[in-house]
């Protein structure tokens, strides 16, 4: 009978624990900010993809680059059209790892996550700390980090130069639940 109780339980918390390995998102924030002399310039994007694997850590973020969206309709348009090749180059992505998942505890922490981001065709390796809220219904995470123009080989013209910041403040907010398959 005890065994029976044991056997029970222990599949009872198998299967609890595999139905948690993923956790999902489909409307995370992401926005960027451009500060120059001339003119600041800020767009956000509430429909960013972000999975997390609990049991490793890995975490994947996709977003459409034309879901940014800017205050002035002729920026949103120039981003797509001039510098970000939307037509060329439709999404932005990162794959990676946020460092030591399985010691992060219930609650507020500070974490570690370094990967891949893929912007305009191009690679560029990202480490950040960022804040992790854990709960048992979700998992969020939010930071920021700086990525060079210039490394993602967006071209801007010259007579915009002083307009655009070579350093461009990325912000994320990502807002994961349980994934149920």
């Amino acid at each position: 009978m005890n065994k029976t109780i044991l056997l029970l339980t222990f599949l009872l918390l198998t299967i609890n624990l595999s139905a948690q390995e993923k956790y999902f998102t489909k409307e995370g924030y992401i926005t960027f900010y451009s500060h120059s002399l001339v003119e600041d310039i800020k767009a956000e994007n509430h429909q960013v993809l972000s999975i997390i694997d609990e049991s490793d850590g890995q975490i994947a973020i996709q977003l459409l680059m034309r879901s940014f969206i800017f205050k002035k309709a002729l920026m949103q348009e120039h981003f797509n059209e001039n510098y970000i090749e939307s037509h060329k180059y439709p999404k932005a992505t990162f794959k990676g790892i946020i460092e030591n998942f399985s010691d992060i505890a219930i609650g507020e922490s500070d974490i570690n996550i370094k990967g891949t981001l893929n912007i305009h065709g191009k690679q560029k390796e990202i480490n950040t700390r960022a804040r992790i809220n854990k709960t048992p219904e979700e998992l969020d995470i939010s930071g920021n980090f700086i990525v060079k123009v210039a490394d993602f080989d967006i071209k801007i013209p010259a007579v915009v130069i002083n307009n655009i910041a070579k350093n461009i403040k990325i912000s994320f907010d990502l807002k994961h639940k349980p994934y149920k398959k």
